[in-house]
């Protein structure tokens, strides 16, 4: 076994920016490279062989990959449905999310494995640098970070030269468009991501427009967990890329977020996420039928900070488990069905059903019948209501006279 000194753990994904650290941790550094990949959604299991198979032909003493799809879920995306967290009342956190549970993984392998050194291939010029640093920090802080892209400043074509003088010679061209696929949503960034005028246009989503027409999905949530689709019930994972699949193939769930990065620079990107868009809008909907006023209303306040949170990389203060603990508190009575219709572009909920709907025609019905109090009653209200403003503009009558 080589001494703990000489092992680094890289997160590696197969990419240009990570294949130049396999070789330069190796050939540069003198370290033995052991690769990991972290599942949070979106991989098949012949993209995660190729990845392995690509992390071992560079020169890795090894490579893992750690799944956290379910982890992921339990621990932060249930909380973000039970927020309806929108970053900018538009994006549900899809890539975002997804990087503390990554980083916290490759802490934890490294120190399964006794590394002294983490390395990543984060740039200088985005949000993944500080997440996968902070949590690196705080779980294991005797752990030198390698960060040889940010570091180095290299341009694509320097780190082709540099692959190629080891005869590693593959067609490193850039996609045109940038894809980070998830459970929770697929992030897309390209050259119109970069100005703050241009739409991204049909070919740079992942999932073509193949669906015409209309359809009708129904969703139950129990205690504000999707626990099935159409009546068939599964886990909550597997509910998720269950509507995917359904709804993704209309063109739903597209958008492009703006919003104010953690290093202070505003950030586009577009996404694609069919499923948290309609299952926010879904339980939310479902949540304004069972839950009283108040309840909603300081549920959102908590509700933006967590997500403000998680955006920036700091799910591992303690305030996020007593947060977590007020929205899943909240969630006790949010059980029942909700119809939403599926349609080119677009969807629309149109309706719930729920045991717990307090829109009870038992109490009254809203413009038509009151069941519960008198006109009267209403009369000496409306009077109680009215009297602290009423005082308000007769003192500012009596000023201004």
């Amino acid at each position: 076994m080589s001494a703990k000194k000489d092992k680094v753990v890289l997160a590696f994904s197969g990419g240009l920016d990570t294949s130049y650290c396999v070789k330069y941790l190796t050939h540069e550094l003198g370290l033995e490279v052991h690769t990991a990949i972290v599942n949070t959604g979106g991989f098949s299991a012949e993209e995660l062989q190729e990845i392995e198979m690509k992390a071992m032909g560079l020169g890795a003493a090894s490579h893992k990959t750690l799944d956290q799809v379910e982890t992921f879920y339990q621990q932060c995306v249930k909380y973000l449905v039970f927020g309806n967290v929108l970053k900018n009342n538009t994006y549900p956190l899809s890539v975002s999310a997804e990087r503390v549970f990554q980083a916290v993984a490759i802490a934890e392998y490294a120190k399964e494995i006794d590394a002294a050194h983490i390395a990543h291939g984060s740039t200088g010029a985005g949000n993944d640098q500080v997440r996968f640093d902070l949590v690196f920090h705080i779980l294991c802080p005797d752990v030198k970070i390698i960060t040889p892209i940010r570091d180095q400043q290299l341009s694509r074509q320097q780190e082709i030269d540099y692959l190629a003088q080891f005869g590693v010679e593959k067609e490193w061209a850039k996609a045109q468009y940038s894809i980070n696929q998830g459970l929770w949503g697929t992030s897309v960034g390209g050259a119109e991501t970069l100005t703050s005028h241009q739409a991204l246009p049909e070919e740079a989503y992942p999932t073509p427009v193949s669906k015409e027409g209309q359809e009708t999905v129904t969703l139950e949530f129990e205690k504000g967990e999707l626990v099935a689709v159409n009546g068939e019930k599964a886990s909550p994972v597997t509910n998720i890329e269950k509507l995917t699949a359904i709804a993704a193939p209309y063109g739903i769930g597209r958008d492009i977020h703006v919003g104010d990065t953690i290093i202070g620079i505003k950030g586009r990107v577009g996404f694609e996420a069919a499923a948290p868009l309609i299952m926010i809008k879904a339980h939310h909907a479902l949540e304004k039928h069972t839950q009283t006023k108040w309840q909603q209303y300081w549920k959102e306040q908590l509700a933006n900070w967590y997500g403000m949170l998680v955006h920036e990389g700091q799910f591992l203060d303690p305030v996020m488990r007593n947060i977590e603990t007020f929205l899943a508190e909240t969630q006790e009575n949010v059980s029942g069905k909700v119809t939403v219709l599926l349609a080119p572009y677009r969807f629309q909920v149109e309706g719930i059903s729920s045991d717990f709907d307090l829109m009870s025609s038992d109490f009254g019905k809203y413009g038509e019948e009151n069941l519960s109090w008198s006109g009267e009653d209403v009369k000496g209200f409306t009077k109680i209501l009215a009297n602290q403003t009423k005082i308000f503009h007769a003192i500012q009558k009596q000023k201004q006279s």
